[in-house]
């Protein structure tokens, strides 16, 4: 048979999969992006704005991300010992106001504002904090520096550019608890969120001078063993920050970001296919797979940002290894999407069909493990290399998805909306309203799902194709069309932990 004749009907079968794919989307799917506060990447665009214009760039973020169908916001709360939210512990930061500890004017909480507005969508909101890094570019901060760094000294080592916090300092590490638990108190947030930096990355001609810390802490851990007690503090501290969010709110996921590679196999017969110049393990301290066969955290985002086929650290082989040792644990992959379209980048970047994103997607979906997609950053969607927007719309975030069901030893049920009616507002529009029975914490409904079915046809609620809305509110407007063309609605509510409740049907 002549190759080149089976061409088109390979592009027969390709396309018509494509359009399969693009009927449905999975009914479960962590759908999620990075907002970067830190060197203003993301938010604010600039340190010159008013209140009202962030507000804008807040909710015009939001917008986009709700057309394309995302279900959550990793927000940068704290890039190092700075707040953008109220914080009694730490300064406003610097890069919302262009000072230190200067609050906006007029007054507003970003944290508050875009929890409210995010929670509005159906979207979750994860609150992302830097645990260790206390101030970046420490030189340009001295005529203005973090009070802390004063009144205790001996909590910070300076290396490189930045100032970090000692993780092997006990005070330090209860330091840390005190803002997590500070915001998790006081802010309705769906999860903490932690990215790799633990120990700083590795520089080739400065040594992380911790020296001091481990003659008074170190207990009786010998020199040549420094690297376990190292990991030993990391330990401390998620486990410690596991218990104190639990405690406080059963409901609120603690989740972590590391560096895309655990150990070489070269190092150890249990780590990745990878020849990665540093590891989580042995350069961060940070070991990931004794946190997950703990159970202390919710889920866990390996930052992949390589291509397919890279030399030493290939995309694939990244989250193969990463889908056969997740321990149960939820698993969410970080993609790289600011390369895509970098000249400085591999060519696999500069593809543009299909772009190297695409790749990386189809190939999640064949590992059944991994639980959906999380893109660094923001500002890549505002640019829209090769108009990847459209494709994510149109080919794999489709339709709505809910979120993954987190806490999944305890099952919170919400119960049922009621008072459920279809009416009209005042500008002539179908309106669907329910009200929502008032209940504690985890059994709280938060978000609802609303499908709308044709007359006789099967109630399938697995159906993506069918939902016309993930929303924080109790109502939702139904174009004309809709109602024209349908039989019935159904609402499910949606508990903290994303269990569903009882489905309410509204006949038209």
């Amino acid at each position: 048979m002549n190759p080149l004749r089976s061409v088109p009907f390979i592009l027969l079968i390709l396309f018509s999969l494509l359009r399969i794919k693009a009927q449905e989307s999975p009914p479960r799917e962590f759908r999620g992006v990075w907002v970067a506060t830190v060197g203003n990447i993301d938010w604010p665009s600039s340190r010159n704005l008013t209140s009202e214009q962030q507000k804008k760039e807040i909710i015009n973020l939001l917008d986009l991300f709700k057309r394309l169908n995302f279900n959550a916001i990793i927000f940068q709360i704290r890039p190092s010992a700075d707040a953008f939210y109220n914080s009694k512990y730490e300064p406003w930061s610097y890069y919302l106001n262009g000072e230190n500890n200067k609050a906006p004017n007029p007054y507003y909480d970003p944290l508050a504002f875009i929890i409210e507005e995010a929670h509005k969508r159906g979207m979750e909101f994860h609150a992302w904090l830097n645990p260790y890094r206390a101030v970046v570019n420490y030189h340009e901060f001295r005529s203005n520096p973090f009070p802390l760094t004063y009144e205790k000294p001996e909590w910070f080592i300076n290396y490189g550019n930045n100032k970090y916090f000692d993780p092997g300092i006990p005070e330090v590490r209860t330091y840390t608890t005190a803002i997590v638990t500070d915001i998790v108190q006081n802010y309705d947030i769906d999860a903490i969120h932690f990215d790799d930096y633990f120990y700083p990355y590795k520089l080739n001609d400065e040594i992380f001078d911790d020296d001091r810390s481990f003659t008074t802490h170190g207990g009786n851990f010998f020199p040549e063993n420094k690297d376990d007690w190292r990991r030993e503090n990391v330990n401390d501290i998620i486990r410690d920050l596991h218990h104190t969010i639990k405690g406080l709110k059963p409901w609120v996921q603690f989740g972590i970001s590391p560096f895309g590679v655990w150990r070489n196999r070269e190092d150890d017969q249990r780590g990745s296919e990878t020849l990665a110049g540093q590891t989580n393990y042995d350069d961060l301290f940070a070991d990931i797979l004794y946190w997950m066969k703990n159970r202390w955290v919710d889920y866990i985002l390996p930052q992949a940002y390589w291509h397919i086929g890279h030399e030493k650290v290939s995309y694939d082989k990244v989250i193969n290894w990463w889908s056969d040792n997740s321990y149960g644990t939820n698993l969410y992959i970080g993609h790289g999407i600011y390369k895509l379209g970098n000249d400085s980048e591999p060519s696999a970047w500069t593809n543009k069909s299909p772009t190297e994103i695409e790749k990386q997607l189809e190939l999640n979906q064949s590992l059944s493990n991994i639980d959906g997609s999380v893109f660094f950053s923001a500002k890549s969607f505002l640019s829209n290399t090769y108009n990847i927007n459209n494709t994510l719309a149109n080919t794999f975030f489709v339709h709505p998805s809910l979120q993954p069901v987190i806490n999944k030893s305890e099952k919170f049920t919400p119960q049922p909306v009621k008072n459920a009616k279809i009416s009209k507002n005042r500008n002539k529009q179908y309106l669907l309203s329910w009200d929502v029975i008032p209940e504690n914490g985890s059994y709280q409904a938060v978000k609802f799902l609303v499908y709308k079915f044709k007359k006789d046809e099967v109630h399938n609620l697995n159906k993506t194709s069918k939902i016309i809305a993930l929303t924080g509110k109790t109502e939702v407007e139904i174009p004309k069309k809709d109602i024209n063309t349908g039989d019935s609605l159904i609402i499910l509510s949606v508990s903290r932990n994303n269990n569903l409740g009882n489905p309410v049907t509204v006949k038209f």
